[in-house]
């Protein structure tokens, strides 16, 4: 009689076990001849172009209420302040790429590629030309305190640099744990305005306020959309973001009340300065950047969003300046 077959006895294979670190990571290859060097032109869009209008803001928006002060236009003073600014805002963009590109935060963005991620270029490179701008917006700031004689200003410089590394950089860099709104408010809104003002009229008028107040919640809306584009690969890589922390919705509202407080703001001084009612103009810019918030189905959608919010930004700065400078007294 024959016997019944022995049945196989099934061994598991080998357990999978979990990527470690980023899991963005897991899939990018590492062969570098797969990879192309970058060309001029990557290197002019990892500047992120579309965010120095917000560079730019707060340096109008303070020499315009200065001149309300001082009756007089120090252009020397006031190019030096946007070479400042100016160089500071690259300087922090080439950092952030070198930081989370090194990271790894990058490695699937939605938006444009970067130039450590995508490897086209040393880590290194990066970073040296993240240390040159930092070093022009020192020199450019060394100089503006030797002609004001504003001694104490090397400290607020110093601390506008180290806020820049800071923000994507080292080993707690704050803008991974929801403060990347607070610095840019202060920095690129309060500090960068009210510092233009006082070296050109060693004053602070009310004006400046308003306008900073005003510059810095365009700055942190341009930040909101950015980083709400970038939320679930941001969360992936344990980013925590604002964003990441309070949701798309919350998200949205905070984006909608940020430009429209500056508009606020803008028809509370036309009360005084009636040239500044064209600030209005600009919400033909500002609006479609809210509906894109609210109704885009790809993240894509949200680089057009981010670009209108910093135009409305230099538009805004512009109307305010020109109000402060040509309404009459």
């Amino acid at each position: 009689m024959a016997g019944t077959p022995s049945k196989k006895r099934k061994h598991p294979g080998p357990k999978k076990q979990a990527p470690r670190g980023n899991p963005q990571r897991v899939h990018q290859s590492r062969d570098p001849r797969a990879v192309e060097p970058a060309t001029a032109r990557d290197w002019i869009a990892a500047a992120r172009l579309r965010t120095l209008p917000l560079a730019v803001t707060p340096v109008v928006i303070g020499t315009g209420a200065a001149m309300l002060v001082v009756d007089e236009f120090h252009w020397v003073i006031a190019l030096f302040c946007l070479i400042v600014s100016v160089s500071l805002q690259i300087g922090v963009n080439y950092a952030n790429d070198y930081s989370d590109g090194i990271r790894g935060t990058d490695d699937h963005r939605v938006g444009p590629s970067r130039l450590t991620a995508s490897r086209k270029v040393r880590p290194r490179a990066v970073l040296s030309v993240a240390l040159l701008f930092f070093a022009i917006s020192a020199v450019a700031g060394l100089a503006i305190t030797i002609r004001t004689q504003q001694w104490w200003f090397l400290a607020v410089g110093a601390a506008c640099i180290l806020a820049a590394w800071f923000y994507t950089g080292g080993k707690r860099p704050y803008g991974y744990y929801g403060l990347g709104e607070l610095f840019v408010f202060v920095f690129f809104g309060l500090v960068a305005t009210l510092g233009t003002t006082w070296v050109q009229a060693f004053a602070l008028p009310q004006e400046a306020w308003f306008g900073a107040v005003g510059a810095g919640l365009l700055a942190c809306a341009v930040l909101l959309a950015n980083n709400l584009r970038d939320i679930d690969q941001d969360r992936l890589a344990g980013k925590r973001t604002l964003t990441v922390l309070i949701g798309r919705t919350a998200t949205r509202w905070a984006f909608t009340v940020f430009v429209l407080a500056a508009f606020g703001i803008a028809v509370f001084l036309a009360l005084f300065y009636p040239i500044a009612w064209l600030t209005l103009l600009v919400l033909l810019a500002a609006l479609p950047a809210i509906l894109i918030v609210w109704t885009y189905r790809d993240p894509r959608e949200l680089v057009v969003a981010l670009g209108l919010t910093s135009l409305t930004s230099i538009a805004y700065g512009a109307f305010l300046a020109w109000a402060f400078i040509g309404s009459p007294g």
